[in-house]
């Protein structure tokens, strides 16, 4: 497996258990309420995975009839633009996990009981619809940039898609009985940092694109070469550059692109949060 595949692996896989998440809140709330409400609730929570997915769906054939509807300067601008959104998604998402994880379980449950109150499962079908549809998209958007410009087999990827599923509903099942093995807090923890690394990689293929384009400076001419110990096209240098960004002859603009990525992410993380308001 090359190194698109496993990146295309790996964020199917947190986007999937990130959804799993939701869903399984959700199913878990309706398996505690009556038969009859249980039964019509379950039928709403499904409904809302398959509408999620059918957009999700729709969102990346969308995202390829652009692209291939575009003559060739057009296209490189298209995929270089959705290289850059795809490493601002991810950046997102780690952002919005690390801010509403510790509460999404009580806010799903809040928004449960004001659903039940008034016997409106609506609520349930939106918030499934959501759940499915925002991971389901980022991940569109992340396969396509992932791939734009790339000579990686298509079916690989697929291949890569699918072993990420079901990767992730393996992990879902020991996350939920095994929680001294692996907890949720570790998991996170863990695969936010593959993120971040992996967000930064795809905003340096960004700025190459854009040098490429002539629309950045280089800035410089290449300031070290370390190919002959790592070379970045090689195998292990390659899987390296996939996965963090590296580069073995970088020039001016990347290495200033690279420390102000991972500045402003450093202080994100570090940043104190707003004091929850009395």
């Amino acid at each position: 497996m090359g190194t698109q595949d496993f990146n295309v692996l790996f964020v199917i896989w947190r986007e999937c258990i990130e959804a799993l998440l939701v869903i399984g809140i959700l199913n878990a709330w309706l398996g505690k309420r009556p038969v009859a409400e249980r039964r019509s609730g379950r039928l709403w929570l499904w409904s809302g995975v398959v509408v999620g997915l059918v957009g999700a769906v729709a969102l990346a054939f969308l995202l390829l009839t652009v692209g291939d509807a575009l003559g060739d300067d057009s296209q490189e601008y298209f995929q270089t633009a959705i290289v850059l959104l795809a490493a601002a998604l991810i950046v997102q998402m780690v952002f919005w996990m690390r801010r509403h994880g510790r509460t999404l379980k009580s806010e799903l449950h809040a928004s449960l009981s004001e659903v039940a109150d008034r016997s409106n499962w609506f609520g349930v079908f939106a918030l499934a619809t959501l759940a499915v549809l925002r991971e389901g998209s980022e991940a569109a958007v992340f396969l396509y940039g992932t791939m734009a410009g790339v000579s990686a087999s298509n079916f690989g990827a697929a291949i890569a898609a699918v072993l990420g599923i079901v990767a992730a509903l393996a992990t879902y099942w020991l996350l939920q009985i095994g929680g001294k093995i692996l907890s949720w807090r570790t998991f996170f923890r863990v695969t936010e940092v593959m993120l971040l690394f992996l967000a930064a990689s795809l905003l340096l293929s960004g700025i190459d694109h854009l040098i490429s384009l002539g629309l950045l400076p280089s800035l410089s001419g290449r300031l070290w070469d370390t190919s002959p110990l790592l070379p970045d096209s090689g195998m292990a240098g390659g899987v390296i550059s996939g996965l963090t960004g590296y580069r073995a002859r970088p020039v001016m603009i990347e290495l200033l692109a690279f420390a102000a990525y991972w500045t402003l992410v450093i202080w994100l993380l570090n940043r104190p949060r707003a004091a929850q308001p009395a």
